[in-house]
């Protein structure tokens, strides 16, 4: 199939399973209004100047309206949904907002013990504001000719709270929020926002979770190297959180391994979202990519800092790093050359720690795109350490489409990944399998 039809059958398919800011990041005040390609971000994203001390803390919050949604004898299904934003603290110890969204389901929890909450860690969304999960919650898919944003999440967010279990989902530090560019698969940023968020759900007037409600934490792709991050760094920047399960999916947890497979894949705009976040995150970085990247690199990475999944797949699929660099080196050549660029991506590989509660790691044999290999050694990491791990390969066919190859463990393991994690909730122990990891693909 030739590379467009692929292209095109991978957005349509990332569709259908639903039914800067360039290298610097503008602040926004409460009061400005910001419009990214054509879309009004709502002035509830835009943070104040001054947030509270406490991790966790709600800064403000609203109602917010789900797109599906019936009405039934009990409330509306699947549940009543409010808009978040909260303080959390990024992975330079500075005080950041992170907006999300809250949703008590109207199902009863069914499982033993009080009502759990799960807290739901995003897979890739884009950089821009107006591809935030929480919006996709109120506009699961929006397309206005400038820009294409997916809201694929609420598929799971929908099943969990099929099974009565409270939700509430992270938009991560600086998507959706105004002030800063989205720091993209930054573990630490990414783990504070998902455990931040169980902070803040739990302390959400009228919620039915309390401090004795079960935590669960569910992420898929950029979210399971989020969930993953969250279980490694609870002990430390979150006691109060005690995890009674964690599901990662294929955790991006080797990010020069991750580099190297999404230069020229459908989703090549990713590797612009990763350096952008990088140089939000360390802005010591930016003379080094200031005299790597060309003119056409340059304009890429100001480009994809206000795109979503779709506006990055038909803009930027198959692209080549080689066309952004001055001296036509790949990105992970320059980064392999570079010790600078070695060490911060260093800093961020997962599973150097032990995650605290069991953990289900999935991962597609055949998924090429975030790869199969590293998510595998991040399970056989964790196992070293002693972790309670469930690994679980998920055998597919190779379909020759590296983002489908990615794509397709979402979804055909999902439900069985949602069985499990309410399973811990519920107080059900299982035993790790790690032992059997010499013989698992």
């Amino acid at each position: 199939m030739p590379a467009r039809r692929r292209l095109l059958a991978a957005a349509v398919t990332a569709a259908a399973c639903l039914a800067t800011q360039a290298l610097t990041a503008t602040a926004a005040t409460a009061t400005d209004e910001v419009v990214s390609r054509g879309v009004t971000i709502p002035a509830f994203y835009n943070p104040p100047t001054t947030l509270p001390a406490a991790n966790g803390t709600i800064v403000r919050s609203e109602p917010l309206p789900l797109a599906l949604s019936l009405p039934s004898l009990h409330g509306p299904l699947p549940g009543t949904a409010t808009r978040l934003m909260y303080k959390s603290t990024d992975s330079n110890g500075k005080p950041v907002a992170v907006t999300g969204a809250y949703i008590e389901p109207t199902a009863r929890w069914k499982g033993g013990g009080p009502r759990p909450l799960v807290a739901l860690a995003p897979g890739t969304l884009g950089q821009g504001d107006q591809c935030a999960a929480s919006m996709g919650l109120e506009h699961p898919l929006s397309f206005n000719g400038e820009t294409v944003s997916v809201g694929y999440e609420d598929l799971s967010v929908y099943r969990l709270l099929a099974k009565g279990a409270a939700v509430v989902v992270t938009d991560y530090a600086g998507l959706g929020a105004t002030d800063r560019l989205h720091t993209y698969v930054d573990r630490v940023d990414e783990a504070h926002a998902v455990l931040d968020a169980v902070r803040a759900a739990r302390s959400l007037g009228g919620a039915s979770v309390t401090t004795a409600s079960p935590v669960g934490l569910f992420g898929y792709s950029q979210g399971g190297g989020a969930t993953a991050a969250a279980a490694e760094l609870q002990s430390s920047y979150a006691p109060d959180v005690t995890l009674a399960g964690t599901y990662a999916g294929a955790p991006p947890a080797d990010l020069a391994e991750v580099t190297k497979a999404i230069d020229g894949s459908e989703l090549a705009g990713a590797l612009g979202w990763s350096l952008n976040g990088f140089l939000q995150s360390d802005p010591e970085l930016r003379p080094i990519a200031e005299a790597h990247l060309n003119a056409a690199g340059k304009a890429a990475l100001a480009d994809l800092s206000t795109m979503c999944v779709g506006d990055a797949l038909f803009g930027y699929g198959y692209a080549k790093s080689t066309k952004w660099t001055t001296d036509g080196r790949s990105i992970s050549e320059i980064i392999a050359a570079t010790p600078a660029l070695k060490t911060y991506l260093d800093g961020q590989r997962i599973g150097r720690l032990k995650p605290s509660g069991p953990v289900r790691l999935a991962t597609g044999v055949s998924d090429n795109l975030v790869p199969h290999g590293q998510s595998r050694d991040l399970a056989v990491d964790w196992c070293r350490k002693g972790a309670d791990v469930t690994y679980k390969p998920v055998v597919l066919p190779n379909v020759g489409s590296a983002l489908l190859n990615h794509f397709a463990p979402l979804l055909t393991d999902q439900g069985d990944a949602i069985d499990w994690l309410t399973d811990r909730l519920s107080g059900e122990r299982t035993p790790s399998n790690c032992w059997s990891l010499p013989v698992q693909p």
